[in-house]
């Protein structure tokens, strides 16, 4: 069996995106179930929990999922720009009443030790976004009888994982929530919408393509279908749904969300993501092109976001969420994939009476 075969073989074609903070196995468990293919966001995970993490999943899935990995490279900081971004972020920590960290000995887990976790726990499909795999890391993930799905912003990335031996390729466009996961190229290079990276993917990679970003209920889906993707993946779409694991303050923003409430920001984690924009996004708009990068600020706001959320406070959290916010419902998982599979649908027959020749 290929990739391709797979995606093509499931029920429903629709992929539940990894949302770190948001997401959880009882999603994944629950898309997967309704048949359609949930994931684990495993970035946060250390490399010993790993494999007890996907083989509980396996045991409830019932059926083909993935699990995603961020590629992120052991962070060493230079002191000063490390106590220069407390400093920064002292007033915001004295806000909520909550100490100042000091600085941590470690940013992030390890990615060498989850890679090699990841292999041994060997997933239906391993996901990654931020970078790209070598050919030797690919080739061990399917030896292990793992598919390999890369995260391409830009055709340029999309062809560097045909070149790795990826297996498939993930799609993400501008509109999608959280982080950007281009690598080869700046965030505003990287911005092009998911309508036309997904047809031009499609038509640079002899591999199977999934769209991501902005795609929330079945008429996404049959539009990312229609564009020659072999399924969709929905993020945004699930940050309501029962298994979400959004914090109060997160679901309530996704819930009073305006008509175009996100931007990218920096600020929060030293990569540009999309989230509703609050007062934090706004305050260090002026200066968050000097916070130290990805994993560094993101392990020095943790507590920040943390603090906030259990003080209820929206206006300090990080509130990941695609352009197409206002759109999410809320509801069980799997019936949400059902649902929007039924819409889907009933698009796809409205588009083939639009279409029909006449007369």
């Amino acid at each position: 069996m290929s990739l391709r075969a797979l995606l093509d073989g499931l029920p429903i074609p629709i992929l539940q995106a990894p949302m770190l903070g948001a997401s959880s196995p009882g999603m994944a468990a629950a898309v997967s179930r309704a048949g359609g293919l949930g994931a684990l966001a495993a970035a946060g995970t250390a490399p010993d929990e790993i494999e007890p993490a996907v083989a509980a999943l396996r045991s409830e899935a019932a059926g083909p999922f993935a699990v995603n990995l961020l590629m992120t490279t052991p962070a060493a900081p230079d002191p000063g720009e490390v106590d220069r971004a407390l400093a920064r972020l002292a007033p915001w920590y004295a806000a909520l009443g909550a100490p100042l960290p000091a600085a941590p000995n470690a940013y992030a887990p390890d990615f060498s030790g989850q890679l090699s976790a990841l292999v041994r726990a060997a997933p239906p499909i391993a996901s990654f976004a931020f970078g790209v795999l070598d050919r030797t890391q690919v080739d061990a993930l399917h030896g292990a009888g793992s598919y390999v799905l890369g995260t391409a912003a830009t055709v340029a990335e999309a062809r560097a994982w045909a070149a790795a031996g990826a297996d498939g390729i993930c799609a993400q466009g501008s509109e999608a929530g959280g982080h950007r996961g281009h690598f080869l190229a700046g965030t505003e290079a990287s911005l092009v919408g998911t309508m036309a990276l997904t047809a031009a993917v499609r038509q640079a990679v002899d591999l199977p393509v999934v769209a991501a970003g902005g795609i929330m209920d079945g008429r996404g889906v049959a539009a990312a279908l229609a564009l020659g993707a072999s399924a969709a993946q929905m993020g945004t779409a699930f940050l309501l749904a029962d298994q979400s694991v959004v914090s109060a303050p997160w679901r309530r923003a996704i819930e009073t969300a305006g008509d175009d409430p996100t931007r990218l920001t920096r600020a929060f984690t030293g990569r540009h993501a999309r989230g509703i924009e609050n007062r934090f996004m706004r305050e260090l708009g002026v200066e968050e092109m000097q916070v130290p990068a990805y994993p560094v600020q993101n392990r020095l706001t943790q507590p920040l976001r943390a603090a906030a959320a259990a003080a209820d406070d929206p206006e300090m959290i990080s509130l990941w969420a695609g352009q197409g916010v206002r759109l999410a419902v809320a509801g069980e998982a799997g019936e949400l994939v059902r649902r929007w599979w039924r819409e889907a649908g009933e698009a796809a027959q409205a588009l083939a009476r639009r279409t029909a020749p006449q007369g």
